[in-house]
């Protein structure tokens, strides 16, 4: 189970903004933000201060059908990119002021890498299109590295937490992920991922079609667990494990885009209980990315038509969501100004 959130604080936030030096609602989703996040963190202040960026990596099998633009060897040699801080996500920590966590849980990489944690049941997923993608170990094993990244990142305590992926083919594994969970055709939500044309991304379609036929995920409800280990990443699987583990321990999720929404779809599938604690950063130019965050009630902070993952979205949406707490806990109230409020 998962706490839930303040009632309580939700309440004194929403009566704190009725007498700020605004016209009610004026300041729009930037009230919404900081009162949902004072009821979140129980506090009559909010903060996003401290907000470690946890970035998992994982290999794909599913590669082995060329659904990507990309070859698998990137996704190893991304993770030396980002402990060397050459990395998108890299620079939006240094920016940012955070810690960045970068987390192998299923990598082809053999070697340590220097600043990267390995924590993974093996070297990349199994080819779904011909086999499940894990076993159920290791999907526990996956599950569980997203909770031990949770409490290795938070020790020190966290006002939220980023999480964001990497791994070449994966874009096909979440779409995969959505279209069993929501019960629709794969060509509803693949998208060009890496930069495939046209031509991939009709492949790409019909490489999932038939993955989640021969897995028996095309005919209806279907189990969310057994959705992840036959279609899903060993990233996606520890993005899941970290929501969950994250929202048990009162501590709010701030998602980024398609791979990681998916992953919050199977979560909030898993355990329900954990979906009030996830915050979503960004609308992705994805195109299933849309029906994911329609079929979770989300309204993303941000739509810059970002597609690169790594936590990017979520990094620089974390600035929209410090000033909201900024402008909830600074701005003097109606009587503190001496400013008149509205007319009764």
């Amino acid at each position: 189970m998962c706490p839930k959130p303040s009632e309580d604080h939700r309440a004194a936030a929403e009566q704190r903004q009725g007498q700020l030096t605004k016209p009610p609602g004026s300041l729009g989703a930037l009230e919404l933000l900081a009162v949902r996040l004072a009821a979140l963190q129980a506090t009559e202040r909010p903060s996003g201060q401290r907000a470690p960026i946890i970035l998992f990596a994982g290999d794909h099998g599913i590669t082995a059908q060329g659904v990507s633009a990309y070859p698998s060897d990137v996704t190893v040699q991304m993770l030396h990119n980002f402990a060397n801080g050459g990395a998108a996500v890299s620079v939006l920590a240094r920016e940012l002021n955070v810690p960045l966590a970068v987390v192998d849980v299923g990598t082809l990489g053999e070697a340590d890498i220097a600043g990267v944690t390995s924590d993974k049941p093996r070297h990349s997923t199994r080819d779904f299109s011909r086999d499940a993608a894990m076993t159920d170990a290791e999907l526990a094993f996956a599950f569980d590295a997203g909770k031990r990244a949770v409490e290795r990142a938070t020790v020190a305590g966290a006002d939220l937490v980023i999480l964001g992926e990497m791994g070449i083919g994966n874009t096909t594994s979440a779409a995969a992920i959505a279209a069993a969970l929501l019960a629709c055709r794969a060509q509803d939500v693949v998208g060009a991922g890496t930069g495939l044309d046209n031509d991939g991304i009709r492949h790409k379609a019909q490489v999932i079609d038939a993955g989640l036929s021969l897995h028996g995920l095309d005919r209806g409800e279907v189990s969310p667990v057994e959705v992840l280990r036959c279609v899903g990443g060993f990233e996606i699987a520890a993005l899941a494990g970290a929501m969950i583990a994250a929202a048990q321990r009162r501590i709010p999720v701030l998602v980024d885009g398609f791979i990681v929404t998916a992953a919050a779809l199977a979560a909030c599938r898993i355990n329900p209980d954990c979906a009030p604690w996830l915050i979503y950063s960004h609308r992705s130019a994805e195109r299933g990315h849309r029906l994911v965050l329609d079929a979770l009630a989300a309204e993303p902070i941000l739509d810059l038509k970002l597609r690169l993952g790594e936590g990017s979205g979520a990094g620089l949406a974390l600035p929209v969501l410090r000033l909201a707490c900024a402008l909830h806990n600074q701005m003097a109230t109606f009587e503190e100004a001496s400013v008149s409020g509205p007319v009764p």
